[in-house]
């Protein structure tokens, strides 16, 4: 992820603010906000800065995915090579739902909030997504979630870590 989060910096660092290469980060999929503080924290963006910015970056796709992300599934596999892609995206969420399942709320909420390779908002959306979440329940968990991704991530990319243990 750090690589991603470089070539990211790198690149659109040319071109708009520091802030801006954040928010971005904390859009993009795979990224979200654990990149967007590491992104935040490599570009010396103060953390009271940075927080606010990863965070709204990161839930702006969640409403998108919710709503739309079946239909556009579905028009997708029409087409032979993006419904193979499809499948995949299908695939890989549906095997990390059983993390969530059972436990919806809180099996979402730790889902996104856990700071693991695969997990996140963009994720947890899709899972909640094919599992027919309630879309109030599933908005709730990802921000709970987010808010615990935003503490531990906060801790990891701003060094907090040797702050608290002292």
């Amino acid at each position: 992820m750090e690589s991603l989060v470089e070539f990211f910096t790198n690149t659109l660092g040319q071109y708009v603010s520091a802030e801006a290469v954040v928010f971005i980060i904390s859009m993009f999929p795979i990224l979200e906000l654990r990149g967007g503080l590491l992104a935040a924290s490599l570009l010396d963006i103060p953390i009271k800065t940075a927080i606010p910015i990863c965070i709204i970056g990161n839930i702006i796709p969640i409403p998108f995915i919710l709503l739309f992300i079946k239909a556009i599934f579905k028009w997708m596999k029409r087409f032979k090579h993006l419904g193979r892609l499809v499948d995949r995206i299908e695939d890989h969420a549906m095997k990390r739902s059983g993390k969530v399942e059972g436990t919806e709320f809180v099996g979402l909420m730790l889902f996104v909030g856990i700071p693991l390779p695969g997990t996140g908002a963009w994720t947890g959306s899709l899972i909640a997504s094919l599992l027919d979440m309630d879309i109030k329940k599933a908005v709730a968990a990802e921000l709970c979630g987010i808010a615990i991704a935003t503490v531990i991530m906060s801790i990891v990319s701003y060094g907090l870590l040797g702050a608290v243990i002292r």
